[in-house]
């Protein structure tokens, strides 16, 4: 038997050793051990726990929607190396020795311009691969909802992983692609819509993110977020002192205050408050903490800018920082802090507060 003992987890190329420092402080946590195997702009970390011990366990316990920097969360068997006139032996083999089934099978890469030119083999080997892996009993249709996935980061390396349903990202790679809409102002609107469809379930997009509501959009200029809010029907206090779009300003949805906002107030709670200001993410986190304290909204988005080093380590001081005000505060709060595929140097923090009537 092949024993799935280690996490391969899928993150945006040169962000690996903020997942690993994330990964350790987290691991350790939980009173895990082991050794993280991490490379400079490979697109994926590897968490390998000590004593040959099945991470099955570790999985459940690091949701991927707990951690910041992961875009994807596996339970990893060993890398292969495969010879180039037969790969699809060694990954049958390793699949039957590890005695477990799926439902489906999803071949990918790390997202690099480098791996991208595996998309063909990665086509002609699909439906021989399937056929194989059926006739071996290891693809079937009723497994548990497990998914196999196949790293490839190059012609002759491969990884092989497994994900659960309620454990994984549903996006081939973890990455959600969004289509520019030519209306917008800039393409920061795409941040603000990947960053809805992260933290609220669809189904709920009606009741919390509907016609009729109020929202403050700080540092709004010339208005990618507040663009977003106007599709949805909202009424938008953009604060900025530079000029909006006048598209958005024709709407008649649109506020337009050149006010700072830093000191910005609002004339009485609010739906929404969403902040996409470039300064340092302490400043920024100080300002929303602020907001959320006095109950100035019901839910806010905002992103913080991150540091050059140690960039996971500023990101944990901030959420612990705004928790225990928030706690301290009496404040009811859901807290979720990702770094997603339209974010570059910048994570997107969730706050849903909970005890506003």
């Amino acid at each position: 038997m092949t024993t799935p003992d280690e996490l391969l987890l899928y993150c945006r190329p040169g962000f690996e050793q903020d997942l690993a420092a994330e990964l350790a402080e987290k691991v350790m946590s939980l009173g895990w051990q082991g050794e993280t195997d991490v490379r400079p702009d490979v697109g994926f970390v590897r968490f390998i726990v000590a004593g040959d011990v099945p991470a099955n366990a570790l999985h459940r316990a690091l949701p991927l929607a707990s951690l910041v920097f992961a875009r994807q969360s596996l339970l990893g068997l060993p890398p292969l190396l495969l010879p180039r006139e037969d790969r699809l032996t060694p990954i049958l083999d390793q699949v039957v020795a590890s005695g477990w089934s799926f439902e489906s099978v999803w071949q990918e890469t790390p997202d690099t311009n480098e791996a991208k030119a595996l998309a063909g083999l990665i086509k002609a080997l699909k439906r021989p691969l399937e056929s194989l892996l059926k006739k071996r009993g290891a693809l079937r249709r009723k497994a548990g909802g497990r998914r196999l996935h196949l790293l490839w980061s190059d012609g002759d390396r491969v990884q092989l992983g497994m994900s659960f349903p309620a454990n994984r990202s549903e996006l081939p790679g973890g990455i959600r692609r969004l289509r520019f809409p030519h209306r917008a102002p800039s393409r920061s609107t795409l941040k603000l819509e990947e960053a809805w469809h992260e933290f609220i379930s669809r189904d709920e997009w009606n009741e919390r993110l509907g016609e009729g509501m109020q929202a403050a959009d700080l540092g709004a200029a010339p208005g990618g977020w507040t663009w977003q809010l106007v599709q949805r029907g909202m009424h938008v206090y953009a604060i900025d002192n530079g000029p909006m779009d006048k598209g958005l300003m024709a709407t008649g949805l649109v506020d337009h205050l050149r006010e700072d906002g830093f000191v910005w107030e609002p004339p009485g709670r609010l739906d929404w408050l969403v902040c996409d200001i470039v300064d340092k993410p302490s400043r920024v986190m100080s300002m929303v903490q602020r907001w959320l304290v006095r109950r100035w909204c019901r839910e806010a988005i905002f992103n913080l800018k991150l540091p050059m080093k140690r960039r996971w380590q500023e990101v944990s001081r901030c959420l612990l920082g705004l928790e225990s005000a928030l706690a301290e505060a009496g404040v009811r709060a859901e807290v979720a802090c990702r770094h997603l595929y339209h974010d570059r140097e910048e994570v997107t923090v969730h706050v849903r507060i909970l005890d506003v009537a």
